[in-house]
């Protein structure tokens, strides 16, 4: 078969390569090995898009490696290759070195998988590094690239360059506009990415999902629905981002109405049943809202589910005084063999602490490190203090906060004081209030708490020398805060 022939077989009837797979992949590269085919650039970079389409990189790699006079085809490929791939990201600018020693000039198709790589490895030296071979070989003109200089400023938070880099475009499409108005929304300055959105020409999708997820993330819910709104006016289709977007900023404002018109509308195109994190948010969303047999249906309904959807049902009953459910429904979860983490039994735990199960709070604290292998954080050392100190096991909260191998914080201390407080642990109180002045000496609070349990006891002295204390911290009484003094 000679070299035409096996391009017209392996492009035409024996379909694109990219259309391949592993086995495939392999037994082509056997064959331009059987026929002496195996030092053609052309094949060769047809093959090696191939492997990246297959996520074999390295595969990739040992193909470019073996061959001996590789030209700009074959480099543009293999750099491709390593960008498409993060964890090698940082080879492709290895490989654009060795195409400079051999002096083999870069074109146009050279720069932007170079500069997608500078992104994925967030190497802002790097980026300046291509950025500048850009300007030199006079390519900062083609659109890719530009399109992937500005990309790359924005990834890295150089948002000023990249504003550069947009104001300089004489002409501007619906990307680089999307990708403006994410990168001054990622710097938190939402405004100005509102302002760019208010002056498009033409949007998409991606462009309404941009908007609402950053202002539903900067907590400007009421306008986050207002841009949806503004969205379902102009006839765009809402997709699985859309909703994934929307439904918080719902569920936050209590905003059923149109939670439950999102809800439909997803039912409506199979997006429940296709992608699990639109379910996972429509749980959310109606736990939020209280509505937790509606939480239950659509959780009940998802035809696949992941460690999430359980976890935000679980913490939906706690959360909604329903801990007993939540416990039901996390023994379902472990009988079901779902592996669950470290949020789980935070929800878990939580539960046990609104129910009062105190039995049930120590085997799940326990289940977590013995069968499933996972540390407890703060979260569950503050569930478990919660739970023993509302059932008045004083010392065992205190013991367990001593036994931690991180530092308490104030939450753990405030929960075991308000613990004492409630059962008249008058002692133990005290232990805990000066714990709390200590990780938090800033706290006007925290002396207030001390110097009452000291007036209640009427121990004046006591309550004299925390006034002395916050005085030497130079501590002021926030308004509202009372301390009980000597009458």
């Amino acid at each position: 078969m000679s070299d035409y022939m096996f391009h017209d077989w392996s492009m035409g009837r024996g379909g694109s390569l990219l259309n391949t797979d592993n086995t495939h992949l392999t037994q082509i590269h056997g064959h331009l090995l059987r026929h002496g085919l195996e030092q053609l650039n052309l094949l060769l970079s047809h093959l090696i898009s191939a492997c990246s389409s297959l996520n074999q990189t390295h595969y990739a790699h040992l193909i470019f490696q073996q061959t001996h006079h590789p030209n700009i085809l074959l480099f543009n490929s293999i750099i491709k290759s390593f960008s498409l791939s993060p964890p090698s990201s940082h080879s492709s600018l290895l490989i654009f070195s060795d195409m400079k020693r051999r002096r083999i000039c870069p074109d146009e198709f050279t720069f932007p998988p170079l500069l997608k790589s500078c992104s994925n490895i967030c190497d802002t030296r790097l980026g300046q590094c291509v950025h500048g071979e850009v300007v030199r070989g006079g390519y900062e003109w083609f659109g890719s690239i530009r399109v992937g200089i500005l990309e790359m400023y924005v990834t890295f938070g150089r948002i000023r360059d990249a504003e550069k880099v947009f104001d300089d475009m004489s002409e501007r499409d619906v990307i680089v506009w999307n990708l403006m108005i994410n990168g001054f929304c990622k710097m938190g300055d939402v405004e100005t990415g509102l302002r760019l959105f208010r002056r498009m020409g033409e949007r998409n999708v991606v462009s309404w999902n941009t908007m609402i997820s950053c202002l539903a993330q900067s907590g400007r819910d009421g306008e986050a629905l207002e841009v949806f709104n503004e969205m379902r006016e102009e006839g765009f289709e809402p997709d699985e981002a859309t909703v994934v977007s929307v439904l918080p900023a719902c569920g936050r404002l209590g905003d059923v109405e149109v939670g439950k018109w999102v809800h439909c509308y997803a039912d409506s195109k199979g997006l429940i049943g296709e992608v699990v994190s639109v379910g996972n948010a429509l749980v959310s969303f109606y736990c939020k809202c209280g509505y937790l047999d509606a939480a239950c249906s659509v959780f009940r309904g998802m035809a696949r589910k992941n460690v999430v959807s359980w976890n935000t049902l679980i913490s939906g009953y706690a959360f909604n005084g329903r801990g007993e459910l939540g416990i039901d429904l996390f023994e379902e979860m472990i009988n079901a063999d779902e592996k669950p983490n470290a949020a789980t039994f935070v929800g878990g735990l939580t539960c046990c602490v609104h129910v009062g199960l105190v039995e049930k709070g120590r085997d799940l604290f326990a289940l977590m490190t013995e069968t499933h292998g996972i540390e407890p954080q703060l979260e569950h050392y503050g569930c478990m203090v919660d739970v023993l100190g509302r059932s008045g096991c004083l010392k065992e909260a205190h013991d367990l906060i001593k036994s931690m191998p991180m530092k308490p914080n104030a939450a753990l201390w405030g929960a075991l004081l308000g613990a004492c407080s409630t059962h008249g642990e008058v002692k133990l109180a005290e232990l805990a209030a000066k714990e709390l002045i200590d990780v938090e000496p800033w706290n006007s609070g925290n002396y207030v708490l001390l110097s009452n349990i000291y007036a209640e006891e009427g121990r004046w002295d006591e309550v004299e020398k925390v006034r002395e204390l916050m005085k030497e911290n130079c501590i002021t009484k926030a308004p509202g805060q009372s301390a009980i003094g000597k009458s």
